[in-house]
């Protein structure tokens, strides 16, 4: 069993990113970590912010974000809010319009749709892809 097939993720978006990564032999972690970035008067959380995946191997967060307008404009501030705490955290966010040219490179079912065949390309151009979209830069 791949990694993707025994995580409950919380949109197909995730799915299939993690679908890609498994592909590609990219060791990765699924909402690993919570960042605390604001408390309440008594110290308490009151907001906080789980990235969707955690890629060890290039020390980075990716934030997934294929949602309304709104949304988008809410986890752009959880990202910068979280760079002012920790700016030695490293956070990228996967945009609808990058997420789409993936799926569509690689032949992936569209977010919507329930997991299905993968028609990917070869190692090389996967990751070429990836550097493209700025997620990552090539291990040293």
């Amino acid at each position: 069993m791949l990694p993707h097939e025994a995580i409950d993720f919380a949109h197909n978006s995730e799915r299939q990113f993690a679908k890609l990564l498994d592909f590609y032999g990219i060791e990765w972690q699924y909402e690993p970590t919570t960042f605390v970035l604001e408390r309440d008067n008594a110290g308490r959380p009151s907001e906080a912010f789980s990235p969707d995946f955690y890629l060890p191997a290039y020390d980075l967060f990716i934030e997934i974000t294929t949602q309304r307008q709104k949304l988008v404009t809410k986890k752009n501030r959880k990202v910068r809010r979280l760079h002012e705490l920790h700016p030695e955290v490293k956070v990228k966010i996967l945009y609808q319009r990058d997420y789409l040219n993936l799926l569509v490179k690689y032949g992936l079912d569209s977010p919507d749709q329930h997991a299905g065949g993968q028609r990917l390309s070869t190692a090389g151009e996967a990751g070429a892809s990836l550097l493209e979209l700025g997620l990552f830069e090539r291990p040293a």
